[in-house]
């Protein structure tokens, strides 16, 4: 085995998750110990780390060095089927969800599938946590009436509405209806780190 890590999409890579963290490269020099004229050099593919400096860069980026290498991912295409799909903590009262997107590293956004019943409302215990910092939520509803409470604001969502907000913000969502409501969050990770 090769002792340097020569995947020629890792300098684009290692840039995109730098800049998403909101990092200079300055910044990911002192988290990982690796020269800011080094990792430079790396991001514009003029040379390829050797693996201990990648799994440096790694730690810096808070990702392990298979992670960073993609070695986790079978390609550029991941399809979670209905039967994949991971549950949130269980139903706490009333409220399930299902996160329908595959768990890769580096990845910004996740979507997921939330059933409330009559007067469930999110937000209770075992539920996520409050979203980081810059975080934003887009949530459609599929089936029912749901009431989001953003920030101190009441808003109606029907069937087939969709909303966007900042989700760093003080929220939740009730169903104030007699059937089950079914809602789809896309949510967005914010752009610095809590």
């Amino acid at each position: 085995m090769s002792s340097t890590a020569t995947d020629g999409s890792l300098g684009p890579r290692v840039r995109a998750l730098r800049e998403a963290m909101d990092l200079s490269l300055r910044d990911l020099a002192e988290r990982s110990g690796v020269s800011a004229p080094m990792l430079s050099q790396v991001e514009r593919g003029e040379t390829s780390p050797t693996l201990q400096v990648a799994k440096r860069i790694a730690t810096g980026l808070e990702l392990r060095l298979s992670q960073l290498l993609r070695l986790d991912e079978d390609g550029a295409v991941s399809v979670v089927r209905a039967g994949e799909r991971r549950k949130g903590p269980g139903a706490v009262e009333g409220h399930s969800y299902e996160i329908l997107t595959p768990p890769l590293p580096g990845q910004r956004a996740e979507l997921s599938r939330h059933t409330l019943a009559p007067g469930a409302v999110t937000g209770g215990p075992g539920d996520p946590p409050m979203h980081e910092p810059g975080s934003r939520e887009t949530a459609l509803v599929e089936r029912g009436t749901v009431l989001l409470f953003c920030d101190g604001q009441r808003y109606e969502l029907l069937d087939g509405d969709c909303v966007t907000f900042d989700a760093d913000l003080n929220h939740h969502f009730e169903n104030p209806g007699p059937e089950k409501a079914v809602l789809l969050a896309v949510l967005s990770a914010g752009l610095r780190r809590s």
